[in-house]
């Protein structure tokens, strides 16, 4: 194995996850643009962190492939994760860093020398994160250093920290240069950034979603919740960074596309029984839960569609018969060739134990038994 495959494979998932994520696929990889070649190329470096150059020298580029890119001050050391018409793409829907308001260049590609000394960099990130940590501690500031990120060249380190109120750290960057004797850049990120950092496991089972492919995150509201009738409770929807779950935002199109015909649900429907009043809904089965009022163990199925009929009808003063009607009754339906094996053995059969049919041929045989040896003694 080169070196170029250690690094893509060994120490980018051993130094804090550098480039495990942020893959894109290129769906645009198979058509060739021979009127319009763009040169911009998309790199990715630790975690979330993701930029746009121009492959100025007209270099032979493939995703994975380590190139070493203009920063400032220096050079730093990153991963093609896309090149082509898609990076136009990606260029409009992401913010792209300029220097002197032009695009960043490409220098080469990565020789040995600038991978060694980008390792040498990774290993410094963690003790540099827990030295810092003390610093800020000792200066009394109310902030938390989450990570940092070493420049591939060891000239400068990126410092991302969480801080509730804006904090003034021009005394722990003066710390922090004369310490690790570094250019400082201090950058301020959120809960859910940094939950992407620490990485865990989610209540699903499954590593948490900002660990493995989110790189932008959307706000999450309560209304999310709502729209997939979810019940308010903070503890089931904030997950391990304190916010609400990102995945509350996954479905929720697909809910409300569903509910656009629903009528509202806080409306009491008055039958000729009584008033029924709404406790839950089926929102794909397109089926409304009503119970009397204060009887909450009997929930009855009515359609949307019934629902609606039966608010019409009570708008014009009229009280319907009953509230489902035939074809709202579900009907059980016993499947063929199953049988219902749970209900007709008891979970206490096994405790007495059955008489066995055949225990009176065996007393019969013994006593045969002894007659006859009985009888070779007689003789």
């Amino acid at each position: 194995m080169d070196d170029t495959n250690l690094v893509e494979r060994g120490c980018c998932s051993k130094q804090g996850g550098r480039c495990a994520k942020l893959d894109v696929y290129d769906w645009l990889g198979d058509v060739l643009n021979v009127a319009n070649p763009t040169d911009l190329v998309e790199v990715r470096f630790k975690n979330t962190r993701k930029d746009y150059f121009r492959n100025v020298n007209n270099l032979k580029l493939n995703p994975g492939d380590i190139v070493a890119v203009e920063a400032n001050p220096g050079h730093d050391i990153g991963i093609v994760t896309l090149t082509g018409d898609l990076v136009l793409e990606q260029v409009q829907k992401h913010k792209v860093t300029l220097i002197n308001g032009e695009m960043r260049k490409i220098y080469r590609k990565a020789k040995q020398a600038d991978i060694d000394k980008w390792k040498e960099a990774m290993a410094l990130e963690h003790e540099t994160m827990l030295k810092s940590r003390q610093i800020t501690a000792r200066l009394g500031l109310d902030m938390k250093i989450g990570d940092v990120e070493y420049q591939g060249d060891k000239t400068k380190a990126i410092f991302y920290y969480i801080a509730d109120d804006r904090v003034d750290f021009r005394q722990l960057i003066k710390i922090l240069a004369e310490t690790f004797h570094i250019r400082i850049e201090m950058k301020q990120i959120g809960a859910r950034q940094e939950a992407g950092r620490i990485g865990g496991i989610g209540p699903c089972g499954r590593e948490l979603c900002c660990a493995t492919w989110i790189s932008s995150f959307v706000s999450v509201t309560t209304n999310a919740a709502r729209y997939q009738d979810i019940s308010l409770n903070p503890q089931k929807l904030a997950g391990q960074c304190s916010k609400l779950k990102c995945c509350l935002n996954y479905e929720v199109d697909t809910y409300i596309d569903a509910q656009r015909d629903f009528p509202p649900n806080n409306i009491p429907l008055e039958t000729e029984a009584g008033t029924y009043f709404f406790q839950k809904a089926d929102i794909f089965k397109r089926t409304y839960w009503y119970s009397l009022q204060g009887d909450f163990s009997n929930l009855v199925p009515v359609s949307v569609d019934r629902v609606k009929d039966i608010i019409r009808q009570n708008k014009k003063g009229r009280k319907v018969a009953k509230l489902q009607q035939d074809a709202d009754v579900p009907k059980v339906v016993k499947p063929m060739g199953f049988d219902d094996v749970i209900t007709e053995e008891s979970l206490t059969r096994f405790d007495k134990p059955k008489r066995k049919e055949h225990h009176g041929k065996k007393r019969g045989a013994g006593k045969n038994f002894k007659r006859r040896s009985n009888r070779n003694k007689e003789q």
